[in-house]
């Protein structure tokens, strides 16, 4: 492929945060020449939308400060608002430390929207403008576009990594079938990544994307790793949830119901006793579930407070017993998600 000349990432040393940085982890995202922490920032319902501009600040610099060195965003979340707050905040930060993805598919005004070439060109001169940057690092197909010719969409997206506006492409939610007509056109930009929803209480990518991705150089970038905060451990069956989650919020609670069952809340708190044999929270025993797949890069995860980064990136350092992730598989077994 042609990127221009881009750095490629190597773990920062920090001054005096070495202790920090040295937990993390990084593994190779498919194909490519990039190398991503096991524990990623994502921006999906929180900054631009509804975590504060000074949270997102503190929440990014700790990020940084852990070790992690992959950003995920969208230029749908909050309508472009997130992009430019990542924009502005990461301004200062030499561009060779940091791994940027963001996302193009939703709507973006009453015509903007899609993956036609036209959108496709559009969206990414929009998304670097907001981001304040000249190029991403990796450029995800956020759906799969049943109206525009998958040949436009990969021809187009070739366009923006032959350009150097992003250095790789990615999807995210494509069906086996979606992928396997990608992988099979001749003389485009090969994707990389796959971005699914995945998490010990939703394992359908197991079936048929993952193996998949797995013969043909392809990573999965997990998104909603602890089920909308569930996997936490902090809702409980019967009782109002905390005053300062997610599920209370008005701008992110209302994508996270049909998570809060009186049925999966009363599973989930069965984990528990599995991660305190473990020696670890719920929170870092889910995480640490998701990464035992090797064909995971890294786990997406959202903070509006820099000590959930802290427990969360703790995940990448801690040693479970294939044994345990055994039992929670069973106790969760019987979990249905209402749709």
């Amino acid at each position: 492929m042609v990127a221009g000349a881009r750095a490629v990432y190597s773990p920062p040393t920090l001054v005096g945060q070495a202790k920090d940085v040295r937990n993390m982890k990084y593994r190779k995202l498919g194909a490519s020449d990039l190398s991503v922490s096991e524990i990623s920032l994502g921006s999906w319902l929180t900054y631009g939308v509804g975590v504060e501009r000074d949270a997102a600040e503190a929440c990014l610099a700790r990020a940084f400060d852990l070790g992690i060195n992959f950003i995920d965003t969208a230029n749908v979340y909050g309508r472009g608002a997130a992009e430019k707050v990542l924009g502005e905040l990461l301004a200062g930060r030499p561009r060779d430390t940091y791994v940027l993805a963001t996302k193009v598919f939703f709507p973006m005004s009453d015509t903007d929207r899609g993956l036609s070439a036209a959108q496709i060109a559009k969206q990414i001169d929009a998304s670097l403008a907001r981001l304040r940057t000249d190029y991403v690092d990796l450029y995800q197909c956020h759906r799969y576009d049943t109206e525009t010719p998958l040949e436009e969409t990969m021809e187009a997206l070739t366009k923006v990594v032959r350009s150097g506006k992003a250095r790789y492409i990615g999807f995210s939610e494509w069906s086996p079938e979606q992928i396997e007509a990608a992988f099979a056109l001749p003389g485009v930009e090969r994707f990389v990544s796959s971005q699914p929803q995945y998490s010990l209480l939703h394992r359908r990518p197991e079936a048929k994307v993952i193996p998949l991705c797995a013969a043909n150089g392809v990573s999965q970038i997990v998104w909603s790793p602890l089920a909308q905060g569930v996997l936490t451990g902090k809702y409980r069956p019967g009782a109002q949830a905390p005053a300062d989650s997610r599920a209370v919020s008005e701008s992110m609670g209302s994508m996270m119901q049909t998570w809060l069952q009186p049925d999966i809340l009363e599973a989930v708190q069965k984990l528990k006793p599995l991660a305190e044999e473990a020696g670890c929270s719920l929170t870092q025993f889910s995480l640490a579930w998701v990464l035992r797949e090797p064909n995971v890069a890294s786990a997406i995860i959202g903070a509006s407070r820099p000590e959930q980064l802290d427990e969360n990136c703790a995940a990448a350092d801690v040693e479970i017993d294939p044994a345990l992730f055994a039992k929670a598989e069973a106790l969760v077994a019987h979990v249905r998600r209402p749709t």
